[in-house]
């Protein structure tokens, strides 16, 4: 397979490095044309830059994850001590580097027991900053459904609502005020209707594709450390849901994110 364009990825994560440098050389080989990695807070930002600059194919995004709000190791608590006021402005200056072609990630996350006013005021922070540079976002929503859908009304930001967890329903109005949605390892799994059901109905031109590598890895490597190139096993079923072989998929995808992320 070629032509493969990940939307989101952690590969500044614990969990390449060992051989972070080994993996990211063989994604071109194995067919990988574009990464965005996506920055959590302000700690792993220059890990994010650096992979930029150091292959070509890697694109930066930088912004602070409302998970990052609780996690003592964190620059969010670790250095600015939960203010991310702070930090976001210490952050400003970075998103002048060309590397820099997305503000994410960022969104809400109900799932963990984190602050649930400063979730909303972090991300709508960072809406308002991704409107000022006009840059589109890599957008994170677990289990927060009716804010996240409140703000992505108000600001009607462009990018990617990154691991599409939503209705058939909500799809067809965020895609309809240009919001495109990320697919990736869970829409392999059994089980997966509603995914199956949101990818029948999506526009195609706003449908990516994306690992959130190191995790999410689809069937049939699902509980291994997930990389780009395990995109093929994702391009595969949604194909059999659009009647498109898989290269197909990944063609039409890759040109998508291009189009999104304005490469």
């Amino acid at each position: 397979m070629t032509n493969i364009f990940d939307t989101h990825a952690h590969y500044s994560s614990r969990q390449f490095d060992a051989d972070r440098d080994a993996v990211l050389r063989a994604l071109g080989e194995g067919g990988v044309v574009g990464v965005l990695e996506c920055a959590t807070h302000s700690g792993d930002a220059a890990a994010v830059l650096e992979l930029a600059h150091k292959y070509p194919f890697v694109h930066a995004a930088l912004g602070i994850h409302p998970e990052s709000l609780g996690e003592e190791d964190a620059a969010t608590v670790a250095t600015y001590h939960g203010d991310w006021r702070a930090e976001l402005a210490a952050m400003r200056p970075l998103f002048d580097d060309p590397a820099v072609i997305a503000v994410g990630e960022i969104g809400l996350d109900h799932h963990w027991p984190l602050p649930a006013q400063e979730q909303y005021d972090l991300f709508e922070a960072q809406l308002q900053l991704a409107q000022e540079l006009d840059l589109p976002v890599s957008v994170h929503d677990r289990e927060a459904h009716a804010e996240m859908y409140e703000l992505l009304r108000q600001y009607r930001p462009r990018g990617v609502l990154h691991c599409y967890s939503g209705s058939a329903e909500d799809a067809a109005w965020l895609t309809a005020q240009g919001m495109a949605l990320g697919f990736g390892g869970a829409v392999t799994y059994k089980g997966a209707k509603r995914a199956a059901k949101v990818l029948a109905m999506v526009p195609h031109e706003l449908a990516v594709l994306e690992t959130d590598c190191p995790y999410m890895s689809p069937e049939p490597v699902r509980g291994t450390r997930n990389d780009s190139r395990n995109i093929a096993h994702v391009a595969a079923r949604i194909g059999e849901i659009w009647q498109m072989d898989a290269q197909s998929v990944l063609d039409l995808t890759a040109e998508n994110a291009k189009r999104i992320f304005n490469q």
